[in-house]
């Protein structure tokens, strides 16, 4: 219980988080660094949260979230996807539009 709790914790304290393979500046797989580069194109600010750091929090976050596959996107609490899903929205124009609807600078 303690391992979800952080990762709620994580998600709460920040309107975007994204547990990722590496970091923001040194992503260690290119799907993190995909996820990552979108959302520094858009010029949101988020928390990249290190997988690798912490084998509780890279398996932790695969139950929390149901989903099998890091990088994971939460924006307000809410959880957005991996890196296809992403990207598929960034193209599209629907992650952009999720970032204004929450009140998150883009």
């Amino acid at each position: 219980m303690e391992i979800k709790e952080k990762i709620q914790n994580l998600i709460n304290e920040n309107d975007v988080c994204l547990f990722m393979k590496g970091t923001p500046d040194n992503p260690q797989c290119g799907f993190s660094m995909a996820v990552s580069n979108v959302l520094k194109h858009l010029n949101v600010r988020f928390k990249g949260v290190d997988v690798l750091q912490d084998q509780n929090i890279r398996q932790g976050i695969k139950d929390f979230s149901d989903w099998p596959t890091i990088p994971q996107l939460y924006v307000k609490g809410e959880f957005i996807g991996g890196c296809d899903i992403v990207k598929e929205m960034f193209e599209n124009g629907e992650l952009k539009k999720i970032f204004q609807e929450k009140g998150i600078n883009s």
